[in-house]
């Protein structure tokens, strides 16, 4: 099998997916960055009653239309304490921000233009006009209006409205879920102590944070080791929890030791493809099973992080309905780079302070794919197309951003 180039293997992955169509409702207080499954119309008005803007006095532009006025205060409108009388000629009240605005009063004297005699009345020291600092019922909203559409990834600022239009539940999309399985002899969890031949299993830990960043429910099937009966159980409790993704860590290509695609292949599944023409990360494998998307990414933990960015956000962006996010950007590099071969290459990369106008950014000079702390140094992966032809210093090229 011939390698697949990413751009021909991310478009068939998503071929493949389709959107979740099931939704649940929950609480408001838990639907930040769930996406909304439904219009949401408001269920009231707001303000629900013409509402001062301002602390000062409601009154009848006609009455102070000239500075030097002299008005009656005859009551008071506070928040949640209106008056409920009506202000007539020569009258005021005096009223706060978010109070209802009096019967009969049609606009605000700010308080600093008002001078307080002794007599219970003000004199105006200047001249008002009329709906001045007054907020108009349903100014903001009105009953039956769609204030937040179908399709909109909930933030703050979606739930506060969503919370002013009184919807105390909100319909989402289902989130999709995922579950993680890595694999090898080699690998124990963190905190243990390794034996001679082991090392710590840490891929878990990063794509579980990549995918909870994009929305998934994680169901975590922990490390696994070379055997096909305790692999296939593996995944048989992905399959029984409807797993939407099966997401192996290792294993997944063809050497001796390597066990996870004829399991899953004697388990039905319809492998589509596994080898891509991109460095690092050539063995990604993509198959399905049931209803049930696979995704193999290397057990080289860079290899699997850089393919985790590529494949698996889009991946679940897809499905759970969400915008992908903007990674790609163009910089300069600060340094010469040599010619690429056939596969695409993704080198980890720092940016720097800009160049001109745009930033620049400067490639490591090592590029194992073992080292974990250079990755988690980097702000960038420095795209080299197939064949890329050699660039000098100050040659724009396309970075994908770590932390966009």
């Amino acid at each position: 099998m011939s390698l697949l180039p990413v751009e021909d293997a991310l478009a068939r992955l998503l071929a493949a997916a389709r959107p979740i169509v099931a939704t649940e409702e929950i609480a408001l207080s838990d639907a930040n960055g769930r996406v909304l499954a439904a219009d949401l119309s408001a269920r009231l008005t707001q303000p629900p009653f013409d509402a001062s803007a301002m602390d000062g006095y409601a009154l009848r532009a006609g009455d102070a239309a000239a500075v030097g006025s002299v008005l009656t205060v005859i009551g008071e409108s506070a928040a949640g304490h209106g008056f409920s009388g009506k202000v007539g000629p020569g009258e005021t009240v005096r009223i706060f921000t978010g109070a209802p605005v009096p019967d009969g009063a049609d606009t605000i004297l700010l308080q600093e233009d008002a001078e307080k005699l002794d007599d219970g009345r003000i004199r105006t020291a200047f001249a008002v006009t009329k709906s001045r600092h007054i907020r108009p019922r349903g100014q903001d909203f009105a009953e039956g209006d769609v204030a937040l559409a179908a399709g909109i990834q909930l933030d703050f600022s979606h739930l506060t409205l969503a919370a002013a239009m009184n919807h105390a539940r909100l319909p989402v999309f289902r989130r999709p879920k995922i579950a993680i399985l890595a694999t090898g002899d080699e690998l124990v969890s963190p905190g243990s102590t390794p034996g001679p031949s082991q090392i710590i299993g840490s891929n878990t830990f990063g794509i579980t944070a990549l995918a909870r960043d994009n929305g998934a429910e994680i169901l975590d099937l922990g490390i696994v080791p070379d055997d096909r009966d305790l692999l296939l159980n593996a995944v048989n409790r992905a399959r029984d929890c409807r797993a939407d993704v099966l997401v192996t860590l290792g294993g997944a290509s063809v050497g001796d030791h390597d066990l996870v695609q004829p399991t899953l292949v004697s388990a039905g599944m319809q492998l589509d493809f596994w080898r891509i023409a991109m460095r690092p990360g050539k063995p990604l494998m993509v198959g399905r099973l049931d209803e049930m998307h696979v995704l193999g990414l290397p057990g080289n933990p860079i290899s699997s992080l850089v393919c985790g960015l590529l494949f698996l956000e889009p991946l679940l962006c897809h499905l759970g309905h969400r915008q992908p996010r903007q990674r790609m950007a163009i910089a300069r590099s600060h340094t010469a780079l040599s010619a690429n071969d056939k596969r695409q290459d993704y080198v980890r990369a720092r940016l720097m302070d800009g160049w001109g106008d745009m930033p620049a950014v400067e490639s490591f000079g090592k590029q194992d794919s073992s080292m974990m702390r250079i990755f988690a140094q980097s702000d960038c992966l420095i795209v080299r197309p197939p064949y890329a032809p050699a660039i000098v210093a100050g040659d724009t090229v396309p970075v994908l951003l770590l932390r966009p």
